[in-house]
């Protein structure tokens, strides 16, 4: 009897602490955190989708419908979450307007916040290919080069030469390029002989915006791709023995983790290199690898399984059949799903994800994100 009751009592504590996570969790979903900045910096990022805010949706024309965007927008933007992505929240953490995409032209900014070159599914490799990074860093020079004549001409309220100097300069890119590879059935290890090529891209790309006086870098590495519902659902029917404890796809991770040692050590060494310059480097693997191992710690159910998806557990992911098309069912809002589509994360996970970005528990060298405010 006496054990029932300690099994009763534990179960309540149980869910007080699950009701005071999801607490803290609400607040911190409406405020992720206290406004930084009085001076919010101007921000110019470059990426893929982790980070597009709606380039693939104004550049191209490709539909990216309802359901996403129907958590914080009440409708789509172009981006591929229910709501809010890191980057959102980063921008919000500074007291920041939230980045409109460079190829929006009916966006009806000025773009005097900065803007953002990411688009969905892009790689830096092969290079010009739109949107790849080089091509992303070239639409920068030509939109840096034409902002500063019509400062020159006096026209209106723009970025000056001194605004582009104090920009953060942003950089979330690599995933395709591992995915890419290994979607052409790649072996792993021709996989890990192509990281090093990937590695100079970026290190082109930052020398490039610091040689037109950039300064101040914030470069995330890559998340854990073995662990996305779409890379799950393409490898079940041909095998399982290469997961690990979590279910995820261990080759997929190990060349990530192997990438991701490449990147730490290339903005180490650019440190050194590049006088002036503050490059942080941001590990994303660890917190969304974390958020996975511990996904009932965060108050998450299947955390590998698509809230937006079709055909059910253990995924929820058809390659047929994607999130936003026609006939594809959507879980329920307010569901504590990590994976949005299959691919990327749900709002609910990039504000946990924000919240240990901001902790600077992942950021080499720890640096308070307020750092790149304007003084």
């Amino acid at each position: 009897m006496a054990s029932h009751h300690h099994r009763l009592h534990f179960s309540q504590l149980l869910f007080i602490s699950s009701f005071l996570f999801f607490g803290l969790y609400v607040c911190f979903l409406a405020s992720p955190v206290a406004a930084q900045c009085k001076n919010p910096p101007v921000i110019f990022n470059f990426g893929d989708s982790n980070s597009d805010t709606g380039g693939l949706f104004a550049g191209l024309g490709f539909p990216v419908d309802l359901p996403n965007g129907r958590t914080f927008f009440g409708r789509s933007t172009g981006r591929l979450s229910d709501g809010r992505l890191l980057i959102d929240f980063l921008c919000q953490s500074l007291n920041a307007s939230l980045l409109s995409p460079y190829l929006d032209s009916l966006s009806g900014s000025k773009f005097n916040n900065g803007a953002n070159f990411a688009v969905v599914g892009s790689s830096t490799l092969p290079k010009y290919v739109p949107f790849s990074l080089n091509i992303q860093v070239m639409q920068f020079l030509h939109f840096k080069a034409r902002t500063l004549e019509l400062v020159t001409a006096g026209s209106g309220n723009f970025i000056d030469d001194e605004g582009f100097r104090n920009a953060l300069y942003m950089t979330d890119i690599g995933q395709n390029d591992l995915a890419d590879s290994f979607s052409k059935n790649l072996t792993y290890i021709e996989v890990i002989k192509r990281i090093p090529s990937v590695i100079s891209e970026i290190k082109n790309a930052v020398k490039t915006l610091y040689d037109h006086g950039g300064r101040k870098f914030w470069i995330h590495n890559t998340g854990p791709l073995g662990c996305l519902p779409q890379k799950l659902s393409l490898i079940q029917l041909l095998q399982k023995k290469d997961l690990d404890t979590y279910g995820c796809i261990s080759s997929y991770n190990a060349a990530a983790r192997l990438f991701n040692e490449a990147l730490l050590h290339l903005c180490q060494k650019m440190r050194s290199e590049l006088k002036d310059a503050t490059i942080v480097h941001v590990d994303i693997f660890s917190i969304k690898y974390d958020l996975i191992a511990n996904s009932t710690k965060y108050g998450f159910s299947n955390p590998l399984m698509a809230c937006c998806g079709f055909s059910g557990p253990p995924y929820n992911y058809n390659i047929q059949v994607t999130c936003g098309h026609r006939g594809c069912p959507v879980c329920a809002e307010g569901s504590k799903s990590i994976s949005w589509d299959g691919i990327h994360y749900t709002e609910a996970a990039n504000a946990i994800i924000a919240s240990k970005v901001l902790s600077m528990a992942y950021s080499t060298p720890r640096t308070p994100f307020d750092f790149f405010c304007r003084s």
